[in-house]
């Protein structure tokens, strides 16, 4: 690995492995799978709505030394860092990767990248071994998500986004397979407002990787 973190830390990461929800990535307890209408493919809550984003991974949870590595590179500007980390999300999001056409990074509010000198996400996908479209914009500044309750965040980045114009047409994802790039997933909200505007700019399919995600926490004999 390189970058500002010593060998020894990226190795306390503690990864999300299965068995996870074939949707949203989400880990489920083994005692629970009997619960689940499809114990090997989606969680109950996934199996109960349709979603634009087909599959979604991460490394791992929102917290301890990953955590950490991920603020150091978004408010400390170690950029260094953007190579590692998407390293283990290669790792951990072969199966999207090797299905994917492009990635697509989930942009910051002009005013918010200008400020902070750079995109975290555009930074980490450009790392991934596929090409970059920076098909999307961030159309009003919004509110950090993990700022807010968890109910609150669909309502925050709705119509949030859209379709970069480029000179005499907008981006064009028709037809492309496209794997969505963000650092963090907190509830997925900002995912899925991503998703439904590349999908109806006509991508095929939308698939969804992080570097960490904030994993449901459901109650014993609950899923």
């Amino acid at each position: 690995m390189e970058g500002c973190v010593c060998q020894a830390c990226w190795r306390s990461i503690l990864p999300i492995t299965p068995p996870i929800c074939d949707r949203c990535g989400d880990p489920i307890a083994r005692q629970n799978q009997s619960l689940i209408p499809n114990p090997q493919s989606l969680c109950s809550q996934c199996h109960a709505g349709a979603s634009a984003v087909s599959r979604a991974r991460a490394v791992g949870e929102y917290e301890g030394t990953l955590r950490e590595i991920i603020h150091a590179l978004k408010y400390s500007g170690r950029h260094s860092l953007a190579r590692p980390i998407a390293e283990q999300m290669r790792q951990r999001g072969s199966e999207l990767l090797d299905e994917a056409d492009c990635v697509v990074p989930v942009p910051l509010h002009w005013r918010r990248e200008y400020q902070r000198g750079f995109n975290q996400a555009r930074e980490i996908a450009r790392h991934l071994g596929l090409p970059v479209v920076d098909a999307l914009v961030r159309r009003r500044a919004t509110r950090a998500q993990v700022e807010l309750a968890a109910d609150r965040r669909r309502a925050n980045v709705e119509g949030a986004f859209g379709l970069r114009r480029r000179p005499f047409r907008p981006s064009d994802v028709t037809g492309y397979r496209v794997a969505l790039v963000d650092d963090v997933s907190t509830t997925g909200a900002t995912l899925e407002a991503c998703a439904r505007v590349l999908k109806a700019g006509g991508a095929s399919q939308v698939y969804a990787l992080t570097a960490a995600r904030v994993v449901t926490r459901r109650r014993a004999g609950q899923v």
